[in-house]
């Protein structure tokens, strides 16, 4: 008989170096980027096959609406095997690939996985003349996993981020032009 499967473990935070940050729009006046984080499937299937054992998850793909796909993530539970879906379209960038990445991204998110890095406040950074990011930006220590010496636990909030604690508004509030600030960034999250 096999040891069960702690599927909370799934939820835990990234080392900062499994996170990655990609411009989701950029102020050619100001130089500046605003970023989102995010991890890549590779970070994805690691956390699985170190959660879940290698031979206990899978993936599958079916073609999604308007030529997009969707990715069906499966974890054995006990001896039946459960599938959560999700989908996204074919990117502008390596088409195909793109779509195959961030459907399995946003079905991980359905597990668990990262789902906290939509919680994660996105940050104005500087880029460079193609409008790549010149400079990391800092993940919130609330984000990251527990360290010596740090008395926090190692597994994703569930709630509102401290600075949302703290009365600082949401970030799903709407900006200036009425549109809401997690939008354009949610589509890159996962």
């Amino acid at each position: 008989m096999s040891t069960p499967i702690d599927l909370n473990r799934l939820r835990d935070f990234f080392d900062e170096g499994d996170v990655d940050w990609k411009p989701i729009a950029v102020s050619k006046k100001t130089g500046q980027a605003l970023a989102a984080a995010y991890i890549s499937n590779r970070a994805i299937m690691d956390r699985l096959d170190e959660v879940c054992g290698p031979e206990n998850w899978q993936n599958e793909y079916k073609p999604g609406p308007g030529g997009g796909v969707i990715c069906g993530l499966s974890v054995r539970v006990g001896d039946a095997w459960v599938t959560k879906w999700d989908g996204a379209e074919n990117t502008d960038v390596e088409a195909v690939k793109g779509g195959l990445s961030t459907s399995m991204r946003r079905a991980a998110v359905q597990w668990g996985v990262g789902r906290y890095l939509y919680r994660i406040p996105n940050q104005w950074v500087p880029v460079d003349q193609h409008g790549r990011l010149s400079q990391k930006p800092k993940i919130p220590s609330e984000f990251l996993p527990p360290r010596a010496g740090r008395a926090r636990g190692g597994q994703a909030p569930t709630g509102r981020s401290r600075a949302a604690s703290q009365g600082a508004p949401p970030s799903s509030q709407r900006n200036g032009n009425g549109r809401s600030a997690r939008t354009e960034a949610d589509q890159y999250r996962m």
